[in-house]
């Protein structure tokens, strides 16, 4: 715990994450550290920011209520809302933009459940278009109107780390750009070691040969309305086919959501790869699996608690998350389709477990 003015400016049992040495530099590479010590310095606005991410539900005051909760018998200052306000301007984003570049990344030990697929850590690209923002003229400037009225609204893309959810890189803006767009500035994270997973919001030739030009391999779902030329037929029902120029193998996958209530719902998956060999333990099952866990465990559910750090530095935007869901699968197409479409898959998982099971 720091001594004095410095003493709010902690998070607790998260302050080790980001102790007062790492916020000390960034803000003097940032050069936004105090010209003279005030009651409110540089640092402890740092930590202000962030913990008003953790606790957005709250006012200016009732976050710095509980910096200080935890500090008996010292004297700490009470500022007004507007002398807080005045800090968080006066902090700026280039110090909490600086310490999610230097905390971003892959979290999880190799052995950890959930994060590897064979020799590849899995990641995904996940977006969101529902963070709202001050209707401001800077912001609908930048951002435009919202065409249903209401708040600007900005598209968050980010590439996170299966099982932890860690974020290993964000970008957003404007909505008009579409995720693909903002999927591809993101491309520089990726490496051979890596096994990218995505739904079929991602479908793309021109994106998919990009991703494959990283060295990362890919598992996506691919809309039914692709027709892939079949190359080659495999034993375990799958066929070989180039999409774009890239070499994949093409999956018929039939899923099933069970959920807590009883109800099942059950759609046809046409799914994309490019891990091509059948008979490296590379089986439609496992392979479903693994592309499940990213479709129904959502990399967005529990926000904000898990999330709420790392995009709180890159973005100081939060909001709520749902449950994943109970997943089972079998090769091959067939089934009917889910009906509803998004809309009743999400209603699935909204009341659904978070356990993968493969049939």
């Amino acid at each position: 715990m720091a001594a004095g003015r410095f003493a709010p400016g902690h998070l607790g049992e998260l302050t080790p994450v980001m102790p007062f040495e790492l916020v000390d530099a960034v803000l003097s590479e940032t050069r936004t550290v105090q010209r003279r010590l005030r009651d409110l310095p540089s640092r402890v606005g740092v930590y202000f920011l962030l913990a008003m991410c953790l606790f957005p539900e709250i006012g200016y005051r009732l976050v710095w209520d509980k910096l200080t909760v935890g500090l008996p018998g010292m004297v700490i200052v009470c500022p007004s809302t507007k002398a807080l306000r005045d800090l968080r301007r006066r902090v700026g984003s280039a110090p909490v933009r600086a310490l999610f570049e230097v905390l971003a990344g892959p979290l999880a030990q190799p052995t950890r459940p959930g994060v590897r697929f064979g020799p590849y850590r899995t990641v995904t690209f996940d977006g969101c278009s529902s963070i709202k923002v001050p209707d401001s003229e800077r912001n609908r400037g930048w951002l435009g109107r919202c065409p249903h009225g209401g708040y600007p609204q900005v598209e968050l893309m980010t590439l996170v780390e299966t099982g932890t959810r860690a974020v290993i890189a964000a970008v957003f803006g404007p909505t008009r750009e579409g995720e693909t767009s903002y999927a591809t500035r993101l491309l520089h994270h990726l490496g051979p070691e890596m096994l990218v997973l995505w739904d079929r919001g991602f479908d793309g030739n021109d994106f998919l040969a990009a991703v494959h030009a990283t060295g990362a391999q890919v598992l996506g779902r691919i809309s039914q309305r692709r027709r892939p030329p079949v190359l080659q037929a495999l034993a375990d029902s799958s066929y070989l086919s180039v999409i774009g120029g890239v070499p994949v193998r093409i999956i018929e996958a039939r899923v099933s959501v069970t959920c807590i209530d009883g109800s099942n719902f059950e759609g046809t998956y046409r799914l994309a790869t490019t891990l091509l060999d059948a008979r490296a333990g590379l089986s439609i099952p496992a392979i479903v699996r693994r592309l499940a866990r990213r479709e129904f465990v959502d990399p967005f559910d529990q926000r904000p608690r898990s999330y709420g750090i790392p995009l709180a530095m890159r973005f100081g935007a939060l909001w709520s998350g749902r449950r994943g869901g109970s997943v089972s699968a079998s090769a091959g197409g067939g089934g009917r389709r889910c009906r509803g479409g998004r809309r009743t898959r999400r209603a699935a998982r909204d009341r659904a477990g978070a356990r993968v099971r493969v049939r």
